[in-house]
């Protein structure tokens, strides 16, 4: 091709890739918000690419009712009542992740919104996967007042493995400021995480901004701290950055070095060049550009989750001075003990140990769980809110809430139900510290339960390990970086001898992709990064680690395959199973029998009995049995589904059904220094739905080799009188024992929440009968109270005292 005619052809490329835009832009359909009203419905325009946000709000509701509220364009609105009908509810509850809607309300029932009414006489038809694909006048364009706000009430039962709803949030204006950071002015701080201490700086634009610390207040330090995921703010030493200040403005004022002839430096010279060089920890971390003032007037009352919500003055473009006589707004906080690592704090901060939180995937969110009368309870999510959530999330260690959740978002709690209608300020030091509401069983159930997600610290855990070769970004071969003598990065393999699921939870944690649904040994995935040398080995964890280099490792790796075949991997899963026991039934079915050798034969095959069994004159004798009945709850946000695929179940005849796991529970009697006197164990029978909550429909059923698993919110009941339902005592001498019931012992199944898996109570055997008491779940007592329990001394009688 000759260069004339490449150059025409390269000029006409260029035109058509700037005039194409331009007629883009002239023939797109103005936006329906700016037209003139019409009455007669019109399809709504086209979908953003983002997911639209929808969120019930006003009081009082329950977490399955509320005011619809819509989030479009960076701006909370609703939605008027004219034309609404039960398909628009449908549609809206199962965008928020409930099964369909009973319901909507009128005129404003749940109180009257703020900001825009942003659609109005939207029709449905009701199968729509959201809002913004029914028909309306068009994005803002409403004939209505906020008195016409309209509602919902949804049905209160979730869509299986449904994340994203019932979440209260900050309604803050997020266009003015969206993201707040410290900007360390030490350079040794730079490299040390947590942040603790630096000048704020807001994102403004494609950079960042600074704050005039004229005015500035504890309170403001206590909202950005709280923010930045730091549970109290301390006092900064002003004076020291007033010198840093001072010296900076120096630097820019001072005269070029003078060189002598011969090219050395003067004595002047020297000495200047000496101070630049002394003392290299303490090199100022300073921009070069002049400090871009976005604020000069902040006002929070200290108890705001996020700046945004604080009242905000902005500079104007055209002001003289932007911060006369100030300077950055510098601030210094206090990190939670999981974060103190690097703090260089003496005196390590004291949390509570009469609240918790269970259930979360990630560090700082979870199920609130309270402690009174040394038994864990829960805390019921009527008009739970960020300023309620705050104080709890503060006085476990960690910042101000990010999100209120509620009906039981980070799953169910089995205990009592302690507290209702929390309604904190957001300056108390304890959630008991707040004003509450006396419960009744009529109030709330367990599918009401209030959960957090509170403001971490950013600590860079995910810098350090990646997976790869999976077909989605939730699963792969784990991939670590590591440094060698000379300070030289590169990625490594782990060693997949003794990988678990416990390990493969720590990963997923530090990766922040949930929970591990499983752990490989073995990864047969795409080799893409080419990454073949094992640099870990011999990894074991105890599961609730932030990341792998806080688990047990071998300081020299050993490991006996060491192809990358062999190497570690994960499934990860944003939600997960949690099965507990329940207690009570234990303890209420317990009983002995004395059952004929000739009737066992059928559990002596699947090795249900003891040992000197095998010894017995059978079918002549008997064997003594310890029955009781077990009831398993999941309480989680996943089915409960065997680790094993259906191929590879066991047909056992003798019971006419599948076994799908080698062990599922285990039943020990354990003598007072803890040593095991008697075992039984469980194969899974089967895994099958006996019975389920209200409202929630049985998925599994064994018969005709059908599904097994347990539903979210069902139960498996194995009866007492069911074959192997029992523990063999026939050689167990008479004495005070402790019972100890062990469900997925061998962690094969993943779950949210390991230390409910187990169940124990106090035994008294009197070589006749037999009583349990004090029967509960393995995480449900204080630890004075599981001491107490540790130690009892047994009965005398048969009276529990």
């Amino acid at each position: 091709m000759d260069k004339s005619r490449y150059k025409q052809q390269l000029a006409f490329s260029l035109l058509l890739w700037f005039w194409l835009p331009y007629c883009l832009t002239q023939t797109t359909p103005s936006n329906t918000a700016t037209s003139k009203p019409t009455s007669t419905p019109t399809p709504s325009p086209s979908p953003r690419p983002e997911r639209l946000k929808v969120r019930l709000a006003g009081y009082p509701r329950k977490h399955n009712e509320g005011r619809i509220e819509l989030f479009y364009k960076g701006e909370w609105g609703t939605i008027c009542d004219d034309d609404f009908t039960i398909a628009n509810a449908h549609v809206l509850c199962h965008h928020l992740g409930f099964v369909s809607a009973t319901g909507w309300t009128h005129s404003a029932k749940y109180g009257k919104g703020q900001g825009k009414i942003w659609l109005d006489n939207v029709q449905c038809h009701g199968g729509e996967k959201s809002i913004e694909f029914c028909k309306s006048r068009g994005w803002g364009n409403s004939d209505c007042t906020h008195d016409e706000d309209a509602g919902v009430v949804c049905k209160d039962e979730r869509i299986p493995g449904f994340v994203d709803s019932n979440v209260i949030d900050a309604q803050v204006d997020e266009n003015k400021v969206e993201e707040v950071r410290l900007r360390p002015v030490v350079g040794v701080a730079k490299k040390k995480l947590p942040i603790t201490e630096g000048v704020v700086e807001v994102k403004y634009k494609d950079g960042w901004a600074q704050i005039c610390d004229a005015g500035w207040t504890v309170k403001n330090t206590r909202v950005v701290c709280g923010m930045l995921g730091f549970p109290h703010e301390r006092k900064v030493n002003k004076n020291f950055y007033k010198r840093l200040k001072k010296r900076a403005a120096e630097k820019v004022s001072r005269p070029k070095v003078n060189v002598s002839a011969g090219g050395r430096q003067t004595p002047k010279a020297k000495a200047i060049t000496k101070s630049k060089q002394s003392s290299p920890g303490k090199r100022l971390y300073l921009e070069r550009q002049k400090n871009n003032f976005l604020l000069h007037s902040v006002a929070c009352t200290g108890t705001e989750v996020h700046l945004a919500a604080c009242p905000l003055e902005f500079n104007k473009p055209n002001a003289t001075s932007s911060c006369a006589g100030g300077m950055p707004a510098v601030i210094s906080c206090t990190p939670g003990p999981l974060f103190m690592q690097n703090s260089g704090l003496k005196k390590k901060l004291k949390i509570s140990t009469n609240v918790r939180l269970k259930g979360g995937a990630k560090v700082g969110e979870g199920r609130v769980e309270v402690l009174k009368d040394n038994v864990w309870g829960t805390v019921c999510d009527d008009r739970w809110n960020l300023l309620s959530a705050s104080v709890v999330c503060r006085e476990l260690g960690f910042g101000s809430a990010k999100e209120a959740l509620t009906g039981a978002r980070m799953g169910q709690g089995m205990g009592p139900i302690y507290m209702n209608e929390v309604k904190c300020l957001g300056q108390e030091r304890s959630i008991w510290d707040c004003p509450v509401k006396n419960i009744t069983s009529e109030n709330c159930q367990h599918s009401e339960d209030a959960a957090v997600r509170c403001n971490v610290p950013y600590m860079g855990l995910e810098t350090s390990i990646r997976i790869t070769g999976g077909r989605t970004r939730y699963e792969g071969r784990v991939e670590v970086l590591t440094s060698d003598p000379n300070g030289t990065q590169s990625w490594g393999l782990i060693c997949g001898e003794n990988w678990s699921t416990k390990e493969a939870m720590v990963a997923c944690r530090q990766l922040g992709l949930g929970y591990a649904n499983q752990g490989l040994q073995e990864t047969w995935y795409w080799d893409s990064s080419n990454v073949t040398d094992m640099v870990m080995s011999g990894v074991k964890c105890t599961g609730n680690e932030m990341a792998l280099s806080q688990c047990q490792y071998h300081k020299t790796v050993s490991c006996q395959r060491a192809a990358a075949k062999f190497a570690a991997g994960v499934i990860c899963s944003e939600t997960a199973s949690d099965l507990v026991l329940n207690a009570s039934l234990v303890e209420q079915t317990v009983y002995i029998e004395d059952r004929p050798l000739h009737m066992l034969y059928c559990a002596a095959e699947e090795d249900c009995l003891s040992k000197s069994a095998a010894k017995a004159n059978w079918p002549y004798g008997h064997r003594r049995l310890l029955r009781f009945s077990s009831q398993i709850h999941n309480i989680g946000r996943a089915d409960f589904k065997p680790k094993a695929g259906r191929h590879s179940w066991v047909w056992h005849a003798c019971h006419g059904h599948y076994h799908s796991m080698d062990i599922f529970t285990h039943y020990d009697l354990l003598n007072a220094n803890g040593t095991k006197v008697a075992e039984g164990h469980k194969a899974s029978f089967c895994l099958e739905d006996t019975d389920c909550q209200e409202g929630i429909s049985k998925r599994y059923e064994c018969a005709n080799f059908g599904d097994q698993g347990i539903t979210v919110g069902c139960w498996d009941l194995y009866r007492h009188d069911i074959d192997c339902q029992w523990i063999d005592i026939t050689d167990v001498k008479p004495g005070n024992y402790i019972m100890q019931v062990v469900i997925n012992p061998n962690y094969e199944v993943a779950e949210s929440d390991f230390t409910n898996n187990a169940m124990k109570c106090n035994c008294k055997y009197d070589g006749h009968r037999i009583w349990f008491h004090n029967c509960h779940i393995g995480d449900a007592l204080s630890e004075e109270a599981e001491r107490r329990f540790e130690k009892y001394p047994g009965q005398l009688n048969n009276k529990i005292s």
